[in-house]
């Protein structure tokens, strides 16, 4: 396996950009939902998700509905230029009264 030290989300391919997109807009999903909503292979998904997680974007998590799948969520909120944001999400804003 390559080096990912230093790796930003910039130099990730294409597919591992559009996996990132996908859970960031449809929040935590299994590689299942993740292939039906970014329409790519079931190969590219899992090294797109490989990737992201090699460079401490995407968590993987145990999924409590079917535990033979793996539920996938990104670990922070993250600009689109690989920052971070410190926005607010919609989880403190409702709990920060």
């Amino acid at each position: 396996m390559a080096d990912t030290d230093g790796e930003e989300i910039e130099d990730l391919p294409p597919s591992a950009k559009l996996v990132f997109k996908v859970l960031e807009y449809d929040g935590p999903l299994t590689q299942k939902q993740i292939v039906e909503e970014s329409m790519l292979s079931a190969r590219t998904v899992r090294y797109a998700l490989e990737r992201l997680e090699g460079i401490g974007i995407v968590d993987e998590d145990i999924y409590f509905a079917d535990a033979r799948q793996s539920l996938y969520r990104l670990t922070e909120p993250v600009t689109a230029d690989g920052g971070v944001d410190d926005s607010q999400t919609s989880e403190d804003a409702c709990c920060a009264e």
